[in-house]
């Protein structure tokens, strides 16, 4: 039988059949193609890159895109294939999440009529990859610092210099999104990884999104032609409106990770029996499971709510931040009681528990560090800014 997810609170009842749908396939999707191949793809360190094709076919890449050939789902949708593909792995959810929000979507809101229709049409087959070229090496919780620059030539093109790091997709991307200064102020380009000084170096010996390609772009006397310049948009909100397009991708994808690793602790806790019973009826891991229920519950509503705000365009950046913050915290600490409950057992690639779990632990710091959300909201709220 198929993984059945967890609904406390009969939360079925408010999704569309349609949104129910979507989730449903794509639920089946995983169980099928990624949980019986993921484990090993983990442990060697490499991404199951026959699958992106499938991933296309399926209406993960720009789900929620409307036109150019994406499926046009809504955001409810949209956070529901996240949260079934990051069930699978975080390394999953994080390909179609930055093909999507992070790639897919600045061209689509910022760039031109002849730029939507040059390149959305094949990545959302899966035929073009992107990848999205915001942090540096000296610079990641402050973009604003980023020191790669692009300087304008006398043919209209720019000549762009620099380097960005933690690039998911970087060695698999046939185009990035690449954001330099120009006299200072920030500007996106699309940038064909064939150009010249273009060097793409893969990030090896991760311990965590290890079914992931994480590389390191060099950019050295890049030269691109006008046409590579994302003409609607200057200033961070270009980049920023992209990570919080992803982040609430990702608030939904972490209650995947949660929900895997609750499923694993609770069937494991239900069969191995210890002195006199299964380990399920003594009272210290009944409350480990309660919690994890009761945190899954909570980050549902969250998200669900999060999602009818964006689309009805009232969702606020600081609601992202929320979200994004508790999900991942929850579910990483929900990983951490789910590998206690399965004991030694717990750091077998046989469960899925420490994988997600070592995920979580790149998820909790990236597309914003769960301290800098904490400093975001807290901005908020009291008007005031700690960053500086």
């Amino acid at each position: 039988m198929g993984f059945e997810g967890l609904d406390f609170y009969n939360l079925d009842e408010e999704l569309t059949e349609d949104e129910r749908l979507v989730r449903d396939n794509t639920r089946r999707f995983v169980d099928s193609a990624i949980i019986p191949i993921i484990s090993k793809h983990y442990q060697a360190g490499t991404f199951p890159t026959e699958l992106i094709k499938t991933f296309g076919e399926m209406g993960f890449l720009g789900a929620n895109i409307k036109g150019y050939g994406c499926a046009g789902l809504g955001e409810v949708a949209y956070g529901l294939i996240n949260q079934e593909l990051e069930r699978g792995d975080s390394g999953i959810r994080s390909f179609c999440s930055v093909q999507g929000s992070l790639c897919m979507y600045p061209i689509y809101a910022h760039g031109s009529e002849e730029q939507k229709e040059k390149y959305l049409p094949g990545m959302a087959k899966g035929e073009i990859i992107g990848c999205f070229g915001l942090t540096e090496p000296d610079f990641g919780s402050n973009p604003t610092g980023m020191i790669t620059r692009a300087e304008k030539l006398k043919n209209g093109g720019y000549r762009i210099n620099g380097r960005k790091r933690w690039i998911t997709n970087g060695n698999l991307a046939h185009i990035a999104i690449v954001w330099a200064k120009v006299d200072g102020v920030v500007h996106g380009f699309i940038v064909p990884t064939n150009t010249k000084g273009f060097t793409a170096e893969k990030i090896e010996d991760k311990f965590s999104l290890r079914a992931s390609v994480t590389s390191e772009l060099i950019l050295e006397d890049v030269e691109v032609g006008p046409e590579a310049l994302l003409p609607n948009v200057k200033g961070m909100k270009g980049p920023l409106a992209c990570l919080s397009q992803a982040r609430s991708g990702i608030a939904f994808g972490a209650i995947g990770a949660a929900m895997a690793c609750y499923e694993s602790a609770l069937s494991y806790a239900k069969d191995r029996v210890q002195f006199s019973k299964p380990i399920a009826g003594y009272q210290l891991v009944q409350q480990k499971l309660v919690h994890m229920v009761t945190e899954i519950t909570k980050a549902q509503l969250l998200s669900l709510r999060l999602m009818r705000l964006k689309e009805q365009k009232k969702a606020t950046p600081v609601q992202v931040s929320l979200a994004k913050r508790n999900n991942v915290f929850h579910a990483l600490e929900i990983a951490r009681m789910a590998r206690d409950i399965l004991g030694g057992n717990g750091i077998m690639f046989e469960y899925p528990i420490s994988r997600h779990m070592l995920n979580l632990e790149t998820v909790y710091t990236y597309e914003g560090t769960h301290d800098i959300h904490t400093l975001i909201i807290g901005q908020h709220i009291t008007g005031i800014s700690a960053f500086e």
